[in-house]
């Protein structure tokens, strides 16, 4: 069969082409009502599909972006995506997500793979192994916003947490409840991620704040399938710590596993706080006392961000870093 062109909509609309381009492109202002009707009439009735690739070419934008997340698993990436996607929707722009797994190589294969497809821009947790190819991006005024983590010799707009202050929130937690021998647990550190870093730091300063000595055996790393054997060893010892900050959901997640297999008491073998507010936390038996992100914000001002570069693709901007708030949910395990 022969496609459908916007010419047939428009004769048997009974309009103008230019009229059902305008249509098409959402641009009502002088458009009588009827002849809306009649246009959608004509679109149903004959079956018409906009030519995507053509219109993409012709306005120069896909209307379409891309989102490079670290681990699609955390909480944190999947509220984010949630706001960038509605933010987006709203806008008229799509989004392809993809998930490099912390690998620099899947990062770069997906920001070629993006390129390809002419995405308008790109939101990227970033790697932190592919520098040249952002700087190459930054000097082709390529749009890029980066979440959660940064970079700090590129010049590109920034969303991340405080994530110092989201540790001494914990730690102060713990003291008013009395627990002063306080162990964090980290994921692996062998990548200088930054809310890692920015967290342990927090952590640190936190108890320098109180005068309290720092201790190396109370801060332990280790890849995600590796936490077990680290809590077997640091609550095995006998001065394990009285309380446990998991540096985010996913060490939360093994510190519970745990405590259950083992019949440790939360709080009262062990009081327990995670930085992120994991969905289950207020049912969860005790309730999980939380350090939670604005995700839902942050991923709409990175978008915000990324849309607003689109739109001014040649003008100079300033590259910002944008610190959002954390905040303590207390609850029962602490």
């Amino acid at each position: 069969m022969k496609a459908v062109t916007i010419s047939d909509v428009a004769k048997h609309a009974g309009t103008s082409k230019s009229t059902v381009s305008q249509f098409l492109n959402e641009r009502f202002d002088y458009m009588r009502e009827d002849t809306k009707k009649r246009i959608e009439v004509a679109i149903e009735e004959l079956g018409y599909s906009p030519n995507i690739v053509a219109r993409s070419l012709k306005m120069k934008s896909t209307k379409t972006i891309g989102v490079i997340v670290a681990n699609i698993l955390h909480v944190f990436s999947t509220q984010v995506i949630r706001s960038i996607e509605d933010f987006c929707n709203e806008s008229n722009f799509h989004v392809i997500v993809c998930n490099a797994d912390d690998d620099p190589v899947k990062e770069k294969r997906y920001i070629d793979m993006l390129r390809a497809k002419q995405v308008d821009g790109i939101i990227a947790f970033p790697t932190g192994g592919n520098v040249d190819l952002y700087k190459r991006l930054v000097s082709e005024k390529y749009p890029i916003v980066f979440m959660d983590r940064m970079i700090p010799e590129l010049p590109i707009n920034t969303v991340l947490l405080d994530n110092e202050k989201a540790s001494k929130l914990a730690v102060d937690a713990f003291l008013q409840k009395g627990h002063d021998q306080i162990g964090m647990i980290s994921p692996s550190l062998g990548k200088c991620i930054t809310p890692r870093m920015e967290r342990i730091n927090g952590y640190k300063n936190a108890l320098l704040d109180h005068q309290i000595p720092f201790k190396q055996e109370y801060l332990v790393s280790a890849e995600i399938p590796h936490i077990q054997s680290v809590l077997e060893t640091m609550l095995g010892s006998p001065n394990r710590p009285q309380a446990l900050l998991a540096l985010n959901d996913r060490v939360l997640f093994e510190i519970l596993k745990y405590t259950k297999e083992h019949q440790i008491r939360i709080p009262e073998d062990l009081a327990v706080i995670g930085i992120d507010d994991v969905s289950f936390a207020n049912f969860y038996s005790p309730a999980l006392t939380t350090v939670a992100q604005p995700a839902f914000e942050m991923g709409k001002k990175a978008a915000e961000l990324l849309l607003t570069r689109i739109s001014n693709k040649e003008s100079e901007v300033e590259a910002e870093i944008f610190r959002f708030e954390p905040q303590l949910i207390k609850r029962s395990s602490c």
